[in-house]
């Protein structure tokens, strides 16, 4: 995978979601499989929680993920 880039002109959100997106058009992630957890986002690729949630809300209009409500 390749790291978020913080001098492109693309946001930060929007490098997160494309790596996703990668994995998801990889196979690597699966349909039906979760995408990794916001929390496991800012983990990975060191940003704050907002950034995780836009690029997962990014990825959802993209449509590439469905999100629902934790229970």
């Amino acid at each position: 995978d390749v790291e978020p880039d913080h001098e492109l002109v693309a946001p930060i959100y929007q490098q997160i979601g494309r790596i996703i997106r990668r994995r998801i058009l990889s196979g690597e992630l699966r349909p039906g499989q979760r995408i990794p957890s916001e929390q496991a986002l800012v983990e990975e690729f060191g940003v704050a929680r907002e950034t995780a949630r836009r690029a997962v809300a990014w990825l959802r209009d993209q449509g590439l993920v469905h999100t629902a409500p934790q229970r």
